[in-house]
C-alpha cells in the first residue's frame, strides 16, 4: 500500500495528463450528434419506464380503492338481501299463522318472540307487543297447536310471558273423552312432556286422550289444546299422569295473545290471588 503512495506521488503529473486526456476525449465524444442521439435516446427510455412504473402503481392504488368501494357495496346489498328475506319469511309466518288458526282464535293479536331464556326451572318468553298493542297482564298466549302460557308483565311495546314449561305455571284442564278433570304442571326435565296432577285413581282417563283447558281456569279460555296422556300409572290415592304438550317451544317464533281478560268476580268468588300459581 505504502508503494502504491510512492508511486502516485512521484508520477502525479502523469495522472494528471491521463486524466485530462479522458476528459478531453470524453467531451469530443459528447459533440458528436450520434453520441448526443444515443444519450437522448436513452435518456426517454429510461423517462419513459419510469413513466410506465408510476402508472402502473398508480392503476394499482385506484383498483385497490374500486376493490373497496365494491366490496363496502356489495355489503350494504347483501345486508338489504338478509333484512328483506327476514321480513319475507316473518310475512309467511305471520300468514300461516293466521290461517292456521281455528276459528274461535281469529280475533286474537299476533306477536313475534324476541328473547327466551331457558333453564331446568325458570323458563321465560319475551313478544314485542305491549301496552301499546294493547296487550294486559294475565292474556292468555298460545299458537295455532295450543297453550303457550300467560303474560306476566308488560312494558309499553314488549311483554314477559310465563310458559307452560315453568315450574310457577299451572292451568285447569280436561281431557276430551272421560272429560277427567285436573291441574296441568311442568317439573323440570323434559320440556316436552307436563304432568296432570289431582286425578284420582277411579278415573276412566286413557293413554291417547286430548287434554284441552277447561271452564274452571282463571285466566285461560276453555278449548285451548294443551297435550295429550302418553302415560299413565296409578299411586295410592292419585294418577301419576305424563302429558306431551302440544306446542314445540324449541322453534317458537309466532304466538296469539288473547284479548279476553280474565273475570276478576271469578277469581274474587274462587279466592283465587291472580299474582300466584294460576289455573
Amino acid at each position: 500500500m505504502l508503494s502504491l503512495f510512492r508511486f502516485i506521488a512521484k508520477h502525479t503529473a502523469y495522472l494528471y495528463f491521463l486524466l485530462y486526456c479522458g476528459i478531453s476525449i470524453l467531451l469530443m465524444q459528447l459533440q458528436r450528434k450520434e453520441t448526443l442521439d444515443a444519450i437522448r435516446e436513452r435518456g426517454l427510455a429510461i423517462n419513459a419506464s419510469v413513466a410506465t412504473q408510476l402508472s402502473n402503481f398508480t392503476g394499482i392504488l385506484n383498483l385497490r380503492q374500486d376493490n373497496e368501494q365494491l366490496l363496502l357495496q356489495n355489503a350494504r346489498l347483501f345486508s338489504q338481501v338478509m333484512r328483506q328475506q327476514a321480513e319475507l319469511r316473518d310475512a309467511k309466518e305471520t300468514q300461516a299463522a293466521v290461517a292456521n288458526a281455528p276459528a274461535w282464535a281469529r280475533q286474537f293479536k299476533i306477536a313475534r318472540v324476541v328473547d327466551r331464556r331457558f333453564s331446568a326451572t325458570d323458563n321465560m318468553l319475551v313478544i314485542d307487543s305491549g301496552a301499546s298493542q294493547g296487550i294486559t297482564k294475565d292474556m292468555t298466549v298460545l299458537t295455532p297447536d295450543g297453550l303457550v302460557g300467560r303474560v306476566m308483565e308488560v312494558s309499553q311495546n314488549y311483554a314477559k310471558v310465563l310458559p307452560v314449561i315453568n315450574n310457577d305455571f299451572m292451568v285447569s284442564v280436561v281431557s276430551d273423552s272421560s272429560r277427567t278433570l285436573g291441574l296441568l304442571s311442568w317439573q323440570n326435565g323434559d320440556e316436552r312432556i307436563a304432568h296432570m296432577e289431582h286425578v284420582p285413581v277411579s278415573s276412566n282417563l286413557k293413554v291417547g286422550e286430548q287434554v284441552t283447558t277447561s271452564d274452571f281456569s282463571t285466566f285461560a279460555i276453555r278449548g285451548i289444546p294443551v297435550g295429550r296422556v302418553v302415560r299413565i300409572s296409578k299411586d295410592k290415592l292419585f294418577c301419576n299422569i305424563d302429558i306431551r304438550l302440544a306446542v314445540d317451544f324449541a322453534s317458537l317464533s309466532y304466538v296469539l295473545i288473547s284479548p279476553a281478560k280474565p273475570s276478576r268476580e271469578k277469581i274474587e268468588i274462587m279466592g283465587a290471588d291472580p299474582g300466584r300459581k294460576g289455573q
